[in-house]
């Protein structure tokens, strides 16, 4: 039988791409480096006990709408939830970079232009700049003309530095009403800001957020948008019906129950985080970069060798020597005091066990 004709930006686009790896110490996804209490579990799972298996759930999660809303105290009519911020990034394209364009930066969250291409967009990768700040005055240029959607990761992910406030109004001025502007804030709780008053001033601004990374439900898929009413329902017509099960809801509603756990998790979080980074820092042959993240992008010599030996001593980092800008980069999530140790102390090993440091790296 011959092949079937499938459309062409599928066939030319490589499928995404994760290889597993078994390590005592995982620190390649940037997870909650804990899972949730036991107490909290049992909360979850007597939740799921009470509800109805057999029935079909909302058609969109009202309650969680209404939890997310009163978390934010943003209108309920105002959220879209959805089985992981992923859907709501292909929601986005879909109602507004169809047919159209797609702006973002390189690099970055890599769904931004995989969605785009895979629905045949016009996509825009603008380089960050020097330090990976972000390119303001390209990025105006940019949504200055034509309509699409725009993505853009605060705190920026893979490099961990924020995004200065001003510069998404300026973009969002800058699009006005023809581009649908989306600010993914996934790592929002480590930074300690969001963008609340930028997306009540300017409607066409859309928050992402997710329960993958402070809420540690990574493996729950759940996220949501806060956006303008009007928009978060052309969104939802991008959904799947009944996409959000019962399990999922279960899980979530049992954890905003228990804010103190999540407020608990990123303080912990956060402190590692600068523990690490000094410690990082003070390595001969490693550059830190800053990050409010919960990851370090950090750089080193031979990041395939390094990558390679961190693993023989059993921990797993993430290699992000691939992407512009990035040589020699490997990222590391912030995991629990333990966890970071041992990483250090194989970090250590795999430096002596490598080759000498170039000047330029050893110098920062």
């Amino acid at each position: 039988m011959a092949a079937m004709k499938l459309r062409s930006e599928v066939l030319d686009l490589p499928p995404y791409r994760f290889e597993a790896h078994g390590a005592a110490v995982k620190l390649d996804q940037n997870e909650a480096p804990e899972d949730l209490p036991e107490p909290l579990r049992r909360a979850a799972l007597e939740r799921l006990a009470a509800r109805s298996w057999h029935r079909y759930p909302d058609l969109h999660p009202v309650e969680l709408a209404e939890r997310f809303g009163a978390r934010h105290a943003w209108p309920s009519d105002g959220v879209v939830v959805a089985g992981g911020s992923n859907v709501l990034i292909q929601a986005a394209t879909i109602v507004a970079g169809l047919g159209r364009r797609v702006a973002t930066v390189t690099p970055t969250f890599s769904v931004y232009a995989l969605q785009a291409r895979l629905l045949g967009a016009e996509l825009r990768e603008l380089p960050l700049g020097a330090g990976f700040v972000f390119p303001v005055e390209a990025f105006c240029a940019t949504v200055a003309e034509g309509c699409g959607v725009a993505f853009v990761a605060a705190p920026m992910a893979p490099t961990g530095n924020p995004v200065a406030v001003d510069d998404l109004w300026r973009v969002a001025e800058a699009a006005d009403d023809r581009w649908l502007i989306v600010v993914d804030e996934a790592y929002g709780e480590f930074a300690g800001v969001d963008h609340d008053a930028l997306a009540r001033a300017h409607p066409q601004v859309v928050r992402l957020r997710t329960l993958s990374k402070a809420f540690g439900l990574a493996g729950v898929r759940l996220g949501y948008a806060l956006a303008d009413p009007a928009v978060a329902t052309e969104l939802r017509k991008a959904l799947l019906p009944f996409s959000v099960s019962a399990l999922q809801a279960a899980v979530a509603e049992a954890v905003l129950d228990a804010p103190d756990v999540v407020a608990e998790r990123v303080t912990r979080t956060v402190a590692e985080r600068e523990r690490l980074a000094g410690a990082l820092a003070r390595r001969l042959g490693v550059q830190v970069h800053p990050s409010v993240a919960n990851f370090l992008l950090f750089r080193v010599a031979d990041a395939a060798g390094t990558y390679a030996a961190l693993q023989r001593h059993g921990v797993l980092v993430r290699r992000q020597d691939h992407l512009p800008g990035l040589e020699g980069c490997l990222r590391v999530s912030v995991g629990t005091a333990v966890e970071n140790d041992a990483f250090l102390a194989a970090l250590d090993a795999a430096l002596a066990e490598g080759s000498a440091v170039p000047e330029e790296v050893a110098h920062g």
